[in-house]
């Protein structure tokens, strides 16, 4: 018998992540095989996932399963799955965005969405969240491009435009924008926003904790801030409906700052490490936030109303969220089709009784 399991495999890039990409059809239906396969193909049980195709970096261990969709309206189902290689877990719970920017070329490549002739519409169901996203992919004369003159910062050179489109983001994972129902709460002396829009975060004055807002990632790797910072996120988890917060990435906790020439400076951490750029899904977030009133953002940057861009400084530069009535959020990403083929799960890290059943 093989001793490895072959699996059909696409690693995109999707804005400022990498990962693989899989056809629905190709993995397992239960839950705990497809998690068990994924932790194989990733390197779970070591830091750098070096018996797999994952990394040292949360932002490139994260997986795009995708598929037809579930649900009227939608074009394609996507579930994401970020693994945490270092504990041998596969958290399900959140959306991500940058990932996201990947889902509408990828099921046009798969045949699964018709390309029109200039650029084709994807409405894409996210099944973490039950939201549906809509993303614009260039394809002229039918084909999926990935050359253009579009730059977005934390990834070198330029691509091809991909447009993001979070209509009604709101309640992503709780039902409600303000799942506390308080724009502040305090948690051991400490203000924080619980906020869910795209994605649950608990934002923090950086201020508050000793921070500019402008620190490299590198700058928090203090045990005792971190140790803080993870106490403040689960009581915010358990005040957002979250009571095992400790054993999943939401909410992300993130650090916020007056912004000079951007409307906030942001750390966003993932929940431990610190982003060396932004989520999209977190910047959505962030971005309503500087328009709810009462907020700790809101505080910060003053009266905004949509429609307005909210420019987010990041460790690598900026993102912007264009922020509309009705509500919707747009953000500009790239993404890059890098590797396809077969990945392989080792047989031996699948339980025995899953793949009997």
């Amino acid at each position: 018998m093989n001793d490895q399991i072959a699996i059909p495999c696409v690693v995109m890039r999707g804005g400022t992540s990498r990962g693989p990409f899989f056809l629905a059809r190709d993995l397992p239906g239960a839950p705990k095989l497809r998690d068990a396969i994924l932790l194989s193909v990733m390197g779970g049980g070591h830091d750098l996932g070096i018996d797999g195709i994952g990394g040292g970096n949360a932002v490139i261990n994260k997986v795009a399963i995708v598929g037809p969709a579930s649900v009227p309206g939608a074009d394609v189902d996507y579930l994401f799955a970020q693994v945490r290689v270092r504990e041998g877990i596969v958290d399900t719970s959140p959306n991500c965005g940058n990932m996201l920017a990947g889902v509408g070329p990828f099921a046009i490549e798969a045949g699964l969405v018709a390309a029109a002739a200039d650029r084709t519409y994807v409405r894409i169901h996210n099944v973490n969240t039950g939201k549906l996203i809509d993303a614009t992919v260039p394809t002229p004369g039918g084909r999926v491009t990935y050359d253009g003159e579009a730059r977005i910062d934390g990834v070198p050179g330029t691509a091809a435009p991909i447009e993001l489109s979070f209509p009604d983001a709101a309640g992503a994972r709780t039902g409600r924008l303000l799942p506390t129902g308080r724009p502040v709460d305090r948690i051991d002396g400490i203000d924080v926003t619980c906020i869910d829009a795209a994605m649950p975060v608990m934002l923090v004055r950086a201020a508050d904790l000793g921070w500019t807002g402008r620190e490299a990632p590198s700058d928090f790797a203090d045990n005792r801030f971190r140790a803080r910072l993870e106490a403040l996120r689960i009581e915010a988890g358990r005040r957002m409906g979250f009571p095992d917060s400790a054993a999943m990435v939401i909410p992300k906790p993130v650090l916020i700052a007056r912004g000079g020439e951007a409307t906030l400076n942001t750390r966003y951490f993932m929940p431990h490490d610190c982003h060396s750029a932004l989520a999209v899904t977190g910047a959505v977030a962030i971005a309503t936030a500087c328009v709810t009133p009462g907020t700790i953002a809101a505080e910060m940057v003053g009266p905004l109303a949509p429609p307005v861009p909210i420019t987010l400084a990041h460790p690598s530069g900026h993102l912007v969220v264009r922020l509309e009535p009705g509500p919707v959020a747009r953000v500009l990403r790239t993404a890059r089709r890098i590797f396809e083929g077969h990945v392989f799960a080792r047989r031996s890290h699948v339980p025995h009784s899953e793949l009997a059943a």
